[in-house]
Formats: structure tokens, C-alpha cells, sequence
């Protein structure tokens, strides 16, 4: 039984013509889907400089200025998804000491990670941390954008670099750089 090669030709196109329509198919829908997370992100997208850092504790309701009056650092949210930290104590000083050393630790917060948006909280699942303890956790936090201020609050917790003052919520306010 002999093939005809017409028949053998159709098929073909039919074949790469299907693999084709699949093929757009799949990058339309990633397509799509990136747009819905670029429109959700597009207010916290681009490059944020810290302009302070107070927690509140939650036993006393005392607020600290705990990174002192003049804490510098920037957060960087890009638009495919991942957020950086990198945030500094006022006064940081080059230490000389072991002890100094570790002690820098406490004037600073400093994590990467891929981040989502729900409604006025982000969510950043954490790849990189200054602290060990949070790679592989998920950061949540609340914010809100009123020009070109963000203001974020964190959940209560204990928080490695202060944990003498028991349960504490942070309050960081950025401004968007221009």
C-alpha cells in the first residue's frame, strides 16, 4: 500500500499547523497572565528610598525610631516580580571588632525574593536573607502608595535584630525616587 505524497504533505501542514496554534496559544496565555501582574504591581513597580524605620511594640504601645533618625537603604520593586531590601541603620560605623561585627547585624535588614500582590498587602517568598531564618519564608506585608510615599506595615512578630523588645510591628516609609 503506497503513500500519496499530497496525502503525506497535508498531513504534515495539519501537524505544524496544530503545534503552531498551540504554540500561541501558550505564550498568549503567559502573556496574559503577566499583564494582570504588571496592572496589579504597576503602583509599587520601580525604585523606593527609605526615609524611616520606627516599630511599634505591642505590649507598651511605644514607637522607636529604632534604626535611628536617619536610616538609609532603598527597596526595588521590579515589574517581573522580584523586590529587593536593603536597609541601614543611622550611624553605621566600620567595625573592628568580632563583636562589632555581629552587632551591624542589628542595623540592618536586607532580603530578596519573588513577590505577589493581594489587595493592599505584598507577599515576598524569600530566596536571599541577612538572616537565615527567613530564606525560604513568606514575608507578608500591608502598604499603602499615597503619591509618591509608601508606607509598610509588618505583621507582629518577634524580630531578630530587636527581639529584647519582645513582640514589635514595623512601620517603613519609602519615597519613590525620581
Amino acid at each position: 500500500m503506497k503513500s500519496d505524497p499530497a496525502q503525506i504533505k497535508l498531513s504534515h501542514r495539519s501537524r505544524s499547523a496544530a503545534g503552531l496554534a498551540r504554540l500561541v496559544l501558550v505564550v498568549a496565555l503567559c502573556l496574559s497572565d503577566r499583564s494582570g501582574f504588571a496592572a496589579e504591581t504597576s503602583g509599587v513597580v520601580g525604585l523606593w528610598k527609605l526615609v524611616s524605620y520606627q516599630i511599634e511594640v505591642q505590649a507598651t504601645g511605644e514607637k522607636a525610631a529604632i534604626m535611628g533618625e536617619r536610616p538609609s537603604g532603598y527597596a526595588t520593586f521590579s515589574s517581573d516580580g522580584r523586590v529587593f531590601f536593603m536597609l541601614t541603620g543611622d550611624g553605621r560605623k566600620p567595625a573592628k571588632t568580632d563583636l562589632e561585627r555581629a552587632e551591624l547585624l542589628n542595623t540592618l535588614v536586607a532580603y530578596t525574593g519573588m513577590y505577589r500582590i493581594e489587595g493592599d498587602r505584598w507577599i515576598t517568598k524569600v530566596d536571599v536573607a541577612w538572616n537565615p531564618e527567613w530564606v525560604g519564608t513568606e514575608q507578608v506585608r500591608s502598604f499603602k502608595i499615597e503619591g509618591d510615599q509608601l508606607q509598610v506595615f509588618s505583621p507582629w512578630r518577634v524580630m531578630p535584630n530587636w527581639a529584647e523588645k519582645g513582640t514589635t510591628r514595623s512601620i517603613v516609609t519609602f519615597e519613590r525616587t525620581k
